[in-house]
């Protein structure tokens, strides 16, 4: 199968907005009236649904798991090729035609495309980075960027590979995109962490 035709897979894969379907199907409400208005499972979750945050975040994660796990796993892809593949579901959720190509910001697939590479070896790394980024942060942006840092090593450790390298070159370019909003301020510690190296006055 031509690799371009997985990758435009990939990317409607990636721009299926599960969060604005399932939430107008189950509660005829919109996610992106909350929040900062990006439809996905952050947003869902202000919608007071837990249950269904976590069904969107779940199958936000799949929908890249699965076209990348495929190509990389299954079919062998490697290169360029590869790398366009593991970033269309990302382009997809961000740019999605089914949302007149005004998408959300991308994390919850950037999650598993590395999943899709390298298993929980990489993708494990992320989420100790954005949970660690999230406890040191104020800012959202600041956090989630916390955990895209934390994969640059794990990839030299666990997965030494160019290609991995070039995607994830390409998520921060991406991430960088998405996020702008929050990247534009200065990233502020919690306020825990002030304290903790505030000294205090005699």
């Amino acid at each position: 199968m031509n690799w371009l035709l997985i990758a435009l897979a990939a990317f409607l894969c990636g721009s299926i907005p599960f969060s604005v379907w399932l939430s107008r199907l189950f509660y005829r409400q919109d996610p992106r009236a909350y929040g900062d208005g990006n439809p996905g499972a952050v947003n869902t979750f202000r919608m007071s649904k837990p249950w269904l945050g976590i069904l969107v975040l779940l199958l936000d994660v799949s929908k890249a798991v699965l076209p990348v796990g495929v190509a990389y796993g299954m079919l062998g892809l490697r290169g360029i090729p590869m790398a366009v593949i593991a970033i269309a579901p990302m382009l997809g959720h961000a740019f999605s035609p089914f949302l007149r190509f005004r998408g959300g910001k991308a994390l919850a697939c950037a999650l598993g495309v590395w999943i899709g590479l390298g298993g929980w070896s990489i993708a494990g790394a992320a989420v100790l980075g954005a949970v660690l980024g999230k406890a040191f942060f104020t800012n959202d942006g600041w956090g989630a960027l916390t955990g895209l840092v934390f994969v640059l090593p794990a990839i030299f450790i666990f997965q030494a590979d160019k290609l991995l390298l070039v995607v994830w070159l390409l998520q921060a370019a991406l991430l960088t995109y998405t996020l702008r909003t929050d990247l534009a301020k200065a990233p502020q510690f919690k306020p825990w962490l002030k304290r903790l190296f505030t000294i205090p006055r005699p």
